[in-house]
């Protein structure tokens, strides 16, 4: 499959989410938004299974993408970060969840809609844990720090700022935060993540 029509159909499958939910993601609405012959996302993906599944790729693509952007880790393996300045840890980190809520709304509905899906549909959880890559750097990020039980302790941690970025995004959250994409998003972000940092730290020291 050529790599520019895998990201046209994707990206145009994940408007199509966004904008009507997991039950408007049909083949021929994908057709639609990506102004393609009727017949073309089918040719390329035969079952709804395997468009989720391409979706959930290219969601993790441009996932990765972002994260590289902020120099943050996106594979794992990658060393970890150094939480000697817990408020640089968590601008970069910040960075990233303010763009997931501004340029990348849409593609933050989707993912959270993906998961919603992998409930229902447990042969789409192994695809879906590409998540798993976050939790492993925040693991390896604790331990450095010294924190007692990294692994449990890095997934609280990521479970809680993905609780934030998911409160912003639909939640009560997103009526009195800043408006996403200013430096007023930003720093409020940045104190949030920064306080559940120095929680995790203090709480969790060897």
């Amino acid at each position: 499959m050529a790599t520019d029509r895998f990201a046209v159909l994707t990206d145009a499958a994940i408007d199509v989410l966004a904008e009507h939910g997991m039950r408007g993601l049909t083949h021929r609405a994908v057709d639609a938004r990506a102004e393609l012959a009727l017949g073309t996302t089918s040719a390329y993906f035969r079952t709804r299974k395997a468009l989720i599944e391409a979706v959930v790729r290219r969601l993790a693509e441009l996932d990765r993408a972002d994260l590289e952007t902020d120099r943050l880790p996106a594979e794992a393996g990658a060393p970890a970060v150094d939480l000697g300045d817990p408020g640089a840890v968590a601008a970069g980190i910040a960075a990233v969840l303010d763009r997931w809520l501004s340029a990348g709304r849409t593609r933050t509905l989707a993912r959270f809609l993906c998961l919603l899906e992998a409930t229902h549909h447990p042969e789409l959880r192994t695809i879906l844990a590409y998540g798993d890559v976050f939790r492993l750097q925040a693991t390896a990020m604790l331990a450095s720090a010294g924190v007692e039980n990294p692994e449990q302790a890095g997934s609280h941690l990521v479970a809680c700022i993905d609780g934030l970025l998911f409160d912003r995004l639909a939640g009560a959250g997103s009526r009195t935060a800043p408006q996403p994409g200013t430096a007023a998003s930003r720093d409020d972000l940045a104190t949030a993540v920064e306080t559940l940092l120095r929680a995790f730290t203090a709480t969790g020291s060897r």
